[in-house]
């Protein structure tokens, strides 16, 4: 981790051993016979897509999921060879960007059945597809309870071959609770009314992070890891369950360090205004690199080992904080937002709680001009 960008000295660290640390972790939970289809959408959760894919493909990924074909087409330049799904749907004037690129589709509706077979068959061509079945999520996919509704919309496609069946779970942070069971029963039943229409898809697939770690018999034949691959918990209480390393950190340096008298007002509003005579840190990171402006007063980051707090709102392009308690600070010195420095630590979870929203949020909502360095630890 010793490449620093040149100039600007705000960039995210991706450690490419914990992620394959990570993966390791996955494999030891479902054991040998289920494949990984490891969830790379958003740019790999803000990690950086080309650079986790291949690294994780290199570790025995089998498949990826992306949420759009653009992802996927990012993947195929990226040099991964391996089975990508689109997760988020089809549209039928992208069919020929899936034949080129390799990418299969998730169907979610019989429209789209229609639509793609009639282009497939025009083409001449056969297009293999996973089916996503609404088991109570909500969102998107044929509703479960309507199975004998759709099943005979399936009997007309020819030049679609049906690869997977899967679904999705509504708690993402634990699949223990009774709704879990119920769509996990909904998704069993589809699957095997399915079977005896004669239907045997090879990859059947609906565990999330969550029932990874905890609910064996939502493994299926795949899993879809994807915040536990960045070494993040789905929720607290997992980490006695299994050992994930943090991948990403995001660092940056004191542009400016100046000392203020009391009642000095810091940044925007006048919200923070200095109760004795104080030592003010200015960062080069704001709102639009991605660092949240409800963090205003409220968010720490690490100085010298030390935690010091956010002082005002943080502004579009930089943050102030308060160093009156850190003996030494200098112009210069590291300040990480979002990782370990010394003995302490800021993870995203604790940052999600201070703003009031969840680690995914903040990990992909780092913004591009944001440099990922990835490295070996």
């Amino acid at each position: 981790m010793t490449l620093l960008p040149k100039g600007r000295p705000t960039a995210c660290y991706v450690d490419l051993d914990a992620l394959r640390w990570n993966f390791r972790q996955v494999r030891e939970k479902i054991g040998p016979g289920v494949r990984v289809l490891s969830v790379v959408k958003a740019d790999a959760y803000g990690h950086g897509a080309r650079e986790v894919a291949r690294a994780l493909a290199a570790a025995g990924s089998e498949s990826f999921g992306v949420a759009t074909l653009e992802e996927g087409v990012e993947l195929r330049a990226a040099g991964i060879r391996s089975p990508i799904l689109v997760l988020a749907g089809v549209y039928p004037e992208q069919l020929g960007e899936f034949i080129q690129h390799r990418l299969t589709p998730a169907i979610c509706e019989t429209e789209a059945f229609k639509q793609l077979e009639k282009e497939a068959r025009r083409r001449g061509v056969t297009l293999n597809f996973h089916l996503k079945v609404d088991t109570g999520m909500g969102r998107i996919g044929l509703p479960s309870a309507e199975v004998e509704r759709w099943l005979p919309e399936m009997g007309q496609i020819e030049s679609l071959k049906l690869e997977g069946l899967f679904s999705h779970f509504s708690h993402a942070e634990s699949v223990e609770g009774s709704y879990t069971q119920s769509q996990l029963k909904a998704f069993q039943l589809v699957l095997k009314r399915l079977r005896s229409a004669g239907y045997n898809p090879p990859w059947v697939h609906l565990a999330n992070s969550a029932a990874v770690i905890t609910l064996p018999s939502a493994h299926f034949t795949m899993v879809r890891p994807g915040l536990m691959l960045y070494g993040a918990y789905p929720s607290p209480v997992m980490a006695s369950q299994v050992a994930l390393k943090p991948v990403l950190s995001w660092r940056t340096r004191v542009l400016q360090l100046k000392r203020v008298p009391e009642g000095s007002s810091i940044s925007y509003g006048q919200i923070f205004v200095t109760q004795r005579e104080s030592s003010i840190a200015t960062l080069p990171v704001g709102y639009a690199d991605g660092y949240p402006r409800l963090l205003s007063n409220r968010g720490e980051v690490l100085i010298r080992g030390q935690r010091a707090p956010v002082a005002g709102r943080i502004c579009m392009d930089l943050t102030m904080v308060d160093v009156t308690d850190i003996r030494g600070v200098e112009q210069g010195d590291e300040v990480v937002l979002l990782g370990a420095q010394g003995k302490a630590a800021i993870s995203a979870d604790e940052m999600a709680r201070w703003a009031e929203t969840i680690s995914y949020e903040i990990f992909t909502s780092i913004s591009d001009r944001v440099p990922r360095i990835h490295y070996h630890s």
